[in-house]
């Protein structure tokens, strides 16, 4: 017998002029997304193109710490830097054509090697990333460091 999990992610986004929209997901704070300056847009708010960034970024470091949890990694801090590349694409279209994230990882000296381990198996298993139809680079920087005072 197989069980299939199906899960629904709602949002909505509605275009309030000015090449500004809101953008609403059920209990949860709105945005404002604009069109970047670089399209010619306003500015001053999240664009679209750094929404999808933030997506993969935020995704892969979720699931990072998820995977280090489960193999007993300890996590002293994680800073996850992601930068989308905009450019003309095979067919000519403007568009995303690459997707880089350099996630800077705090470990304790032994873990080292599993963290990096665990970097490469998140990279994977982000099904943000894993979406999307532009590669997706990750190169980890695993460091030894002491665990944050809070």
């Amino acid at each position: 017998m197989t069980i299939s999990k199906d899960f629904r992610f709602q949002v909505t986004a509605c275009s309030q002029g000015d090449q500004l929209a809101s953008v609403t997901a059920p209990d949860l704070d709105e945005i404002e997304a604009a069109v970047p300056p670089e399209f010619r847009g306003p500015g001053g708010h999240w664009s679209p193109e750094q929404l999808l960034v933030a997506s993969a970024a935020s995704c892969f470091a979720v699931t990072f710490a998820v995977v280090a949890e489960r193999r007993g990694i300890p996590l002293h801090s994680l800073t996850v830097t992601g930068t989308g590349h905009i450019g003309h694409r095979d067919d000519g279209r403007l568009g995303f054509v690459a997707v880089e994230l350099t996630p800077t990882i705090q470990t304790e000296p032994e873990f080292i090697p599993a963290a990096a381990r665990t970097a490469r198996a998140a990279a994977t298993a982000c099904m943000v990333t894993d979406a999307l139809d532009v590669p997706v680079h990750v190169a980890p920087v695993v460091r030894a460091g002491v665990p944050a005072l809070v």
